[in-house]
């Protein structure tokens, strides 16, 4: 048996630190605190470490360096007197001044209305719109966002945390999370009248991801186009084009839309938002029902703001009578808030696992923590009680809308006003909607035109969204318009 004593632990030949990818081998011998200061001063200057960083602790920097706390201490005070980084006490060592003219990206600058309005919309137009300074934003599919329940989210986030187990901070089901599918399974039994079990329900990321989920797989089942309403969705047509599907267009009537139109075309499957049509606002009536029902193509049904109705009886969704003919998509994203990114898809038993399987290898899933808060919320009543809510205040800004459009355009034809968020308006001057569009935003307020959404052409109209604006806003929205188009 060997008496040897045992040699000191080998150490790495390397020390490094995460913070800026610093190496003390690159450090000079005798010159470590210069070498140190200058890489500090390096990082501020190429906005690596812009003005309110705050730099390690010496002690921790130094011992990732494997350097001593005196190199790092007289690094930082050398900066300290070249007025760089000041000492905040508690707050720590922070960059209070950058050292040497830094190359800066270029300043943002807002799209103007010639960069929203100058050509055919792009894949990006809607991100330019927001984008684009408004006094007043009268945009549509926005809902009232200061109306978001945040008091009873908080006590859900409270009621999930005080019961979450460990194992719900893992990697979970690509489907959702049991209790949000039952929550939603639930939600469409009593709302939508879809009778589902809850391992048939994926949650997505809103009804977006659901659409490029669908795209691909019926690209796989042999599916290239998909028709869709015209008037109809601008942004539906952009997701399903990106997916690599063609969108043919069927006309859309005060009955909705044309299914034998739609017959005649020979197109295997269609896009379609029976229960309140974007952007008309009407209703697939009874006839058109009976005859979709006939029809033995594959319907995905966008159940666009079926839930905010006003002055008519709910209409069912046609997922609750044809269930293996109709894929089926919704989201809270009118009801709560779209930055929630939280939808849910229903699809025919032959495109389930292929639906799973694309969604497992998009993301693994949604996050799991908000999917648990949004499940107490509808479960507890909470979500039912928000929607009793915003309807009552939807209402007083439609009739708000609809009385400044009557005032202040005469001219102008109310189109889907029983429902939704948003009313369509028509003209039969013979102008440029696009136009009259532009020359709103140079007054301040954001529309869209409707020939933005139309294959075909159709009358000059815009899209005015209502939920988001208190009433004497929306008057003097309208009211600028009316202005603007006195002008044209």
């Amino acid at each position: 048996m060997s008496r040897a004593k045992p040699g000191p632990v080998e150490r790495s030949i390397t020390s490094g630190s995460d913070f800026l990818q610093l190496r003390i081998e690159d450090a000079p011998a005798g010159g470590r605190a210069d070498w140190l200061a200058e890489r500090l001063r390096l990082a501020m200057s190429d906005g690596r470490l812009p003005v309110g960083s705050r730099l390690p602790a010496t002690r921790v920097l130094a011992a990732d360096l494997s350097v001593s706390r005196g190199v790092v201490t007289e690094a930082y005070q050398r900066l300290i007197e070249d007025g760089h980084v000041a000492g905040r006490g508690r707050g720590g060592t922070v960059v209070v001044a950058v050292p040497k003219a830094a190359p800066t990206a270029k300043p943002y600058r807002p799209p103007s209305t010639a960069d929203v309005f100058a050509t055919d919309p792009a894949d990006d137009v809607f991100d330019s719109l927001r984008a684009a300074t408004a006094r007043i934003d009268l945009s549509p599919g926005v809902p009232d966002l200061a109306a978001f329940p945040r008091s009873a989210w908080l006590r859900a986030e409270r009621t999930v945390f005080a019961r979450l187990e460990p194992a719900a901070f893992g990697y979970g089901d690509p489907r959702g999370t049991p209790a949000l599918r039952l929550a939603v399974a639930t939600w469409l039994a009593r709302t939508r009248g879809i009778r589902v079990d809850p391992s048939e329900v994926v949650i997505v990321a809103g009804v977006a991801q659901a659409l490029g989920l669908l795209a691909k797989v019926l690209q796989a089942d042999g599916i290239t186009e998909v028709a869709v309403e015209d008037p109809g969705s601008l942004g539906v047509q952009q997701h399903m084009r990106n997916a690599g599907l063609r969108t043919p267009p069927i006309p859309v009537d005060d009955a909705g839309l044309r299914v034998d139109v739609l017959r005649d075309s020979g197109v295997g499957a269609v896009m379609m938002t029976p229960a309140h049509q974007f952007p008309t606002g009407v209703i697939l009536d009874g006839d058109r029902r009976r005859q979709v029902m006939s029809w033995d193509g594959l319907i995905i049904e966008d159940d666009y703001d079926a839930e905010h109705r006003y002055d008519r009886p709910p209409v069912p969704a046609l997922r609750s009578m044809l269930a293996e003919r109709v894929c089926y998509a919704g989201s809270v994203s009118k009801l709560l808030a779209p930055a929630l990114r939280v939808g849910w898809l229903l699809v025919p038993a032959r495109y389930r696992d292929a639906i799973i399987a694309a969604k497992r290898l998009a993301d693994l899933g949604n996050a799991a923590l908000p999917q648990l808060v949004l499940a107490e919320l509808m479960s507890s009543g909470e979500l039912e009680r928000q929607l009793r809510f915003l309807r009552r205040r939807h209402v007083r800004r439609r009739d708000a809308m609809v009385e400044a459009v009557r005032e202040h355009l005469p001219g102008a034809v109310v189109h889907g006003a029983a429902a939704g968020l948003h009313i369509m308006i028509t003209f039969d001057a013979g102008f440029s909607d696009v136009d009259l569009a532009a020359a709103a935003l140079r007054q301040g307020v954001k529309v869209q035109p409707l020939s933005w959404h139309c294959q075909r052409p159709y009358r000059p109209g815009l899209i005015l969204g209502y939920a988001a604006n208190n009433p004497s806003d929306i008057h003097a929205g309208i009211a600028t318009i009316g202005q603007v188009v006195r002008q044209h």
